[in-house]
């Protein structure tokens, strides 16, 4: 059984899905794919489902029954992967912003570089984004040096969603006490790698953002991730007591 699985969550992700999907499996490395649909109404489920006819022993399925956060969406993920036999766990999202040709690098970061946890980076060199619109850029990476200065992590790409985690980094982790259920999810499950002293390792990437469907990006999500480190970092210093 391959020791790697990747989990898309998918929302509305019908124009997508099926090239990520085989672009996954393209790769030279055997990855398997977990999606994780939130009952989308364009029938992004049905078309996995189709799929998996092609592709039973790589690629799965878990349908929840409401959308309720990216967050929720991963945690799940991690549940269905720990029970299983793989190492190396994946976020990537559905939409090509994440180039599935960077799986491998994450893996290598993890597997010979031995980090518990790689990070596909925009900004560990420069800015390296496209086609997003100037406020969103300055938005994205003035909320990842402000994480940076708050909870003093060397990481340069904080609210990264592109990420490989071995296995024991997962389990060391109460998934079940993980507050965030948006944008500041990806930053609270980097610090509490962090807080636990894992090795984490950024890998350059180019995040392209997606030509095909609509981005979940809200201000709610941004509120959230800007008053929930504050949250994070004061919570610490009461369990280091």
């Amino acid at each position: 059984m391959p020791d790697t699985i990747v989990i898309i969550p998918t929302f509305n992700e019908i124009e997508n899905i099926e090239a990520i999907i085989r672009a996954v499996f393209s790769q030279e490395k055997v990855f398997h794919v977990l999606v994780v649909d939130d009952s989308s109404p364009d029938l992004t489920a049905d078309k996995v489902e189709e799929l998996q006819a092609e592709f039973p022993k790589q690629l799965y399925l878990l349908s929840r029954k409401e959308k309720t956060g990216l967050g929720t969406a991963y945690i799940a993920g991690f549940k269905w992967c720990l029970e299983r036999d793989y190492e190396y766990i994946f976020e990537m999202d559905a939409d090509f912003s994440h180039s599935p040709n960077d799986l491998i690098r994450l893996y290598n970061a993890c597997h010979i570089q031995q980090a518990d946890l790689a990070v596909g980076s925009r900004y560990v060199k420069g800015v390296n984004v496209v086609n997003w619109p100037m406020s969103r850029i300055l938005l994205s990476y003035f909320a990842s040096k402000y994480v940076r200065l708050i909870t003093r992590m060397k990481i340069h790409d904080t609210t990264a969603g592109f990420v490989c985690y071995k296995r024991h980094v997962l389990e060391s982790i109460d998934l079940n006490s993980i507050k965030f259920v948006g944008y500041a999810f990806q930053i609270e499950m980097k610090f509490k790698a962090y807080l636990k002293q894992f090795k984490i390792i950024e890998i350059p990437v180019i995040f392209t953002d997606r030509s095909k469907g609509k981005s979940k990006m809200s201000g709610g999500i941004i509120s959230e991730a800007i008053l929930g480190v504050i949250s994070m970092k004061i919570n610490s210093f009461f369990r280091k007591k």
